[in-house]
């Protein structure tokens, strides 16, 4: 059968895909947060509580889709190279779950999510052989610069779930930002290219979120083919965070969901410091990440 399922365990997010590679084509798929690098900042270890969380994840989603967790391509990103206990925690994933994850470094998770992101910008209709790629993550923030059928690419070591559990106040967070945007102007100097030549192209959790509102809808009436391809402008975040700054937990649990309440600020204020950066006036938002990216690998390499 010309089908493949793959897993991305992320530092908040747990998502499964379940993949047509003869039609290039999703045939299911599965999202929850599981919140695996909660505590991870000051503890350095994935919790107990966290894995039970990934477990019972790993199997409501395979009793929803019929799947075989150990016959899934499975992978983990930043929290997961962060732990201390991370080989014990995957092993114990395996001996409950039988799915079976790879840790993948910041440069196999660049191009993995860039080539989901390629395949998109082609579905989509848009041209853009140079763009500059934002995913902003629960433990770090990839920027990957695709110029042609070369990159280069650079794994942060910020994201959404350890910056907000770092402090207790966005002025801090902003604070860090400031230095973190200094580290990106580095490595964009480095690269010596003319921004102006690159279009802004985002994917993860938070822009999709800003870009779902700025349709009208809400995380229970979520339409990834109509924010494929949406267009935000640094105003919209602005909208956002005044929508968020001036609800209660409630209408924001119906926005962005019940995981991502306490994360969506500061995912917007990262956002909204690559945008100054980069000094750009608009971004491209695609839903299109790193399961989408895993699956079409696999579909290239093995079929």
């Amino acid at each position: 059968m010309n089908q493949v399922t793959t897993i991305d365990l992320g530092s908040n997010s747990f998502r499964v895909l379940i993949y047509d590679c003869l039609n290039n084509k999703i045939i299911n798929e599965y999202n929850e947060v599981v919140g695996m690098a909660d505590g991870l900042h000051k503890t350095n270890i994935i919790s107990k509580e966290a894995q039970d969380r990934v477990i019972n994840a790993i199997n409501i989603s395979s009793t929803k889709l019929k799947y075989d967790p150990s016959k899934a391509i499975c992978v983990t990103t930043a929290a997961m190279r962060l732990a201390n206990n991370n080989h014990e925690v995957l092993k114990t994933f395996e001996n409950k779950t039988g799915a079976k994850f790879k840790i993948i470094d910041g440069k196999e998770e660049a191009r993995l999510t860039l080539l989901a992101v390629k395949y998109a910008l082609k579905r989509e209709r848009i041209k853009s052989s140079n763009f500059i790629l934002l995913d902003i993550g629960g433990g770090s923030t990839e920027i990957i610069i695709n110029k042609g059928e070369n990159f280069d690419s650079h794994s942060f070591n910020f994201g959404i779930v350890t910056l907000t559990q770092k402090y207790n106040n966005y002025n801090d967070v902003i604070k860090e930002l400031e230095a973190h945007k200094l580290d990106i102007k580095k490595f964009l100097l480095e690269l010596n290219i003319d921004l102006n030549d690159y279009t802004f192209v985002a994917t993860a959790g938070t822009p999709t979120t800003i870009a779902a509102i700025k349709l009208g809808q809400d995380f229970f009436h979520y339409d990834k083919n109509l924010v494929n391809g949406t267009i935000l402008e640094i105003k919209d975040l602005e909208d956002s965070l005044h929508v968020f700054k001036n609800s209660s937990n409630e209408v924001i649990s119906k926005l962005v969901g019940s995981g991502r309440v306490e994360f969506i600020e500061v995912g917007i204020y990262i956002y909204k410091a690559i945008f100054e950066v980069l000094e750009k006036t608009e971004s491209i938002v695609l839903d299109d990440g790193l399961r989408e990216g895993v699956a079409i690998n696999h579909c290239l390499f093995k079929y």
